[in-house]
């Protein structure tokens, strides 16, 4: 969990440190927000052939090289005066979490009975969340009250704390003797539907999300010590919504998903539209950081029943689909930022994850009659 933590705050920070890391380095806000956009395309096509390459190497030893990565690239990026030796460091760190949540996920969900394997996909998304609420909050407020690189160095410090506790306690198995190394109910079709709508859900979110900061001072008209409270809000926000969701996750499978991508569009949408307004715009972010944890902790969850071969592979598959979304749509934000300002980026957004929605919606109308172990309460 801990690990979790430090991979989804490594990815994100550079959201909260964006003005700061654009004025010291004299890049662009665009160029800053390729930051994530690289990130997410390294995942996006690394994650299945890395997932490959290791099949066999036992997760202790193989997680354990993960954090090494992890607390070596953060040491990099701490250190760094260019740009470019910046996107470096953030490409060595996006290529170990390319394989991490491949990797752990199984693992975790191994050491639990099958009937409650949504509460532990659960327990590790609130944790990965947690870099929303703690960790890009205190990163930024980190960062602004010294420099950005400072809290970046922190993430070598917490990546090291996790490499040992997992090199130290964590059994070392052969993968394919896991008890989550094969789903239950395996489903090609599922599987594609569930794919294309993480990807889509997560490029409308991030075309918009990567420049909240300037949505937020620019648009809504908060001051910088005002927006570093909505960030935690929002983080709060996708902790409670992770929470709630896997709750009901081993019950509701698909109605999660649904409900997750729909407040995503309502919160986007509602951004775009009423973002001047100090008030609604503050309830459209919370509403859209309600749905944004929930969105990928519901797609692993579906590899764990529907993957057509072993769940690792299908987590990796997951990853880099999301991902990939991750990428377009923080580089669409970039395109339409300098050509509709910010309020674009989050119309942009909307109409995106507006599309993951008719994605399910067909995904279900061509399934026709759901079968055995594909209903809501049967674990699909």
């Amino acid at each position: 969990m801990l690990a979790a933590l430090t991979f989804n705050t490594a990815e994100n920070l550079p959201v909260g440190l964006l003005e700061l890391i654009s004025e010291d380095l004299r890049v662009s806000l665009s160029a800053v927000g390729l930051l994530v956009t690289g990130y997410g395309v390294t995942v996006a096509v690394v994650s299945v052939p890395i997932a490959h390459a290791v099949r066999a190497v036992p997760r202790r030893h193989v997680l354990t090289g993960l954090l090494a990565a992890l607390v070596i690239s953060s040491l990099v990026a701490a250190l760094a005066t260019s740009y470019w030796t910046l996107l470096v460091a953030r490409l060595l760190t996006a290529l170990a979490q390319a394989l991490f949540w491949a990797v752990m996920g199984p693992v975790a969900v191994g050491l639990f009975a099958p009937e409650v394997r949504g509460r532990v996909v659960g327990a590790l998304s609130v944790a990965g969340s947690l870099a929303l609420v703690l960790g890009v909050p205190a990163g930024t407020w980190l960062g602004q009250q010294s420099d950005w690189q400072v809290p970046v160095a922190v993430l070598a410090i917490l990546g090291l704390v996790s490499l040992v506790t997992i090199a130290v306690l964590l059994p070392t198995s052969r993968p394919e003797e896991e008890p989550a190394a094969y789903a239950t109910s395996p489903d090609v079709r599922r599987f594609a539907t569930v794919l294309t709508v993480g990807a889509l859900s997560a490029a409308g979110a991030f075309a918009g999300y990567t420049y909240i900061m300037t949505f937020l001072g620019d648009v809504s008209g908060f001051s910088p010590n005002a927006i570093s409270l909505l960030l935690v809000g929002f983080g709060v926000a996708c902790v409670a919504g992770v929470s709630v969701t896997g709750v009901f996750l081993d019950r509701f499978p698909q109605s999660a998903l649904a409900a997750a991508v729909a407040t995503q569009s309502v919160g986007m949408l509602g951004l775009y539209a009423f973002g001047a307004h100090p008030v609604a715009a503050a309830v459209f972010l919370l509403l859209m950081g309600s749905a944004l944890g929930p969105v990928f902790m519901v797609t692993q969850n579906a590899m764990l029943h529907c993957a057509p071969g072993r769940t690792d592979i299908a987590f990796a598959a997951n990853s880099g689909a999301y991902n990939a979304g991750i990428a377009a749509g923080a580089a669409l934000g970039a395109l339409v930022l300098p050509l509709t300002g910010v309020r674009g980026t989050f119309l942009t957004g909307g109409l995106l994850t507006l599309g993951s929605c008719a994605a399910l919606l067909t995904g279900r109308l061509l399934s026709g009659t759901p079968s055995p172990g594909t209903l809501d309460g049967a674990g699909a």
